[in-house]
């Protein structure tokens, strides 16, 4: 009520006590999203709409009260109210998320200590979604797929940052922000330019705009695939950013076996069942999984397993490790499984609005074909189709970004190295790569 009686704006209020609610019961109550998602998509059904933005402010007064039933249905007790208690409460649950099985997945991978702990940042919140001056989106500072220098992103108008990054809508490019609100992109590509002019990389940010106010709520440094990383590293060197010396110690060796990956052969006969959005380039084909769990167990005992979800979240992270690429029918090119891909080196196709997955019965239905869990296809993440069965592949182009990496690294480097080839072809390709003899 006090929100209502500050901004004048009733549905404003309580789209955003049910949002809280929501977040605050999955992350600090420990209930499960899907059970929150689920009377969210009871009442849009109720109510005919498709968008959670079409829900009006009654609609909205009545998913508060279901969602305070289900509260107390899983907890015993009613949500809390006060204020303080919900910030202690929060505070503890982003400590405790130290040791919660995702994140010691995401340490294993990107080796990190267990023993850094975490920190907990308290800020003012703003509000993108309090009309339609107001909106989130999250960028790129050049394009984390392919390298290329553009100011990459997306956002949502009148939403929340979670919007984008689950990929609950799909959201538009950034570019649209020009026309929608040209003030706040103005000093968005002001801001950003200079971050990644001072932390010399590429800055992967998010932001709101609240009524017309632009707000930068983080940058970091932006994950990449490793096509991305070389051209990235060769261009900033090329503008006098970086020096060779960088550039070179930028990229990981194992990284470079990425590259190795091989694509889907254009003359191959192929039936294309969908297309979404080509979120991280790489060809990939296994089983059809619908759980992360799922993933992780086939995938270790050596099956093929592209994961399909309508989103990700960071709870999916086990699959997605063991899985050989990921399919999902909602989010954007910066939606959470886009980016966790890339930054993987996975093949990712997201946003494939025409699939209808229904992870209960375990099927995708597309069109007039239905396939079930166990079923094999293949997805292309540079071009975003979907394709049924094995596709067959071919084996990949190095770039001039690799050669020019690679002549900078010769020069450098103080030890030779050589191929250990058992036939010509062997011999032929370690040349290719850069093998001295």
């Amino acid at each position: 009520q006090g929100i209502v009686e500050r901004t004048k704006n009733e549905r404003f209020a309580y789209d955003s006590y049910r949002r809280f609610m929501q977040m605050f019961g999955n992350v600090v109550l420990g209930i499960e999203h899907d059970k929150f998602e689920y009377l969210l998509e009871e009442l849009k059904k109720e109510l005919k709409v498709k968008l959670d933005t079409e829900i009006d402010c009654e609609g909205l007064k009545i998913l508060v009260e279901r969602y305070k039933k289900l509260i107390k249905k899983e907890t015993g007790k009613d949500f809390p109210q006060e204020p303080k208690v919900q910030l202690e409460r929060a505070v503890d649950a982003v400590f405790n998320s130290w040791n919660t099985k995702r994140a010691i997945t995401y340490r294993r991978i990107n080796k990190i200590p267990d023993d850094l702990g975490t920190a907990v940042n308290i800020q003012e919140m703003v509000f993108g979604n309090m009309g339609e001056d107001s909106g989130t989106g999250v960028g790129f500072t050049r394009n984390p797929s392919t390298g290329k220098k553009e100011y990459y992103g997306e956002y949502l108008l009148n939403a929340q940052g979670e919007d984008v990054v689950a990929g609950i809508r799909t959201p538009l490019p950034l570019s649209n922000l020009k026309s929608d609100l040209p003030e706040a992109y103005e000093e968005l590509i002001r801001i950003v330019t200079l971050l990644e002019k001072h932390y010399r990389d590429v800055q992967d940010y998010e932001f709101t705009i609240e009524e017309g106010k632009l707000y930068l709520l983080q940058t970091r440094t932006g994950k990449r695939t490793v096509q991305a990383a070389l051209e990235i590293a060769v261009d900033m060197v090329e503008e006098g950013i970086i020096t060779k010396e960088e550039a070179v110690l930028r990229i990981e060796p194992n990284q470079l076996n990425q590259l190795l990956h091989k694509r889907i052969d254009p003359k191959a006969k192929m039936e294309i069942v969908a297309k979404g959005l080509p979120a991280s380039p790489g060809a990939a084909y296994g089983k059809v999984v619908f759980t992360a769990d799922e993933a992780e167990e086939l995938g270790k005992e050596g099956e093929r397993v592209i994961l399909v979800r309508t989103e990700t979240t960071p709870d999916d992270i086990h699959g997605m490790v063991e899985a050989q690429g990921v399919l999902t029918s909602r989010g954007g090119m910066t939606s959470h499984a886009a980016v966790v891909a890339r930054g993987m080196g996975k093949a990712c196709v997201a946003g494939c609005s025409v699939l209808n997955i229904n992870t209960r019965k375990e099927k995708i239905s597309v069109n007039d074909i239905t396939l079930k869990k166990g079923d094999f296809i293949t997805i292309d993440g540079g071009t975003g189709e979907v394709f049924l069965g094995i596709v067959p592949t071919i084996e990949p182009k190095m770039s001039k970004e690799y050669d020019t990496l690679l002549s900078w690294a010769n020069k450098i480097k103080r030890l030779g190295v050589y191929a250990n080839a058992d036939t010509p072809e062997d011999a032929k390709k370690a040349r290719e790569l850069g093998a001295e003899g």
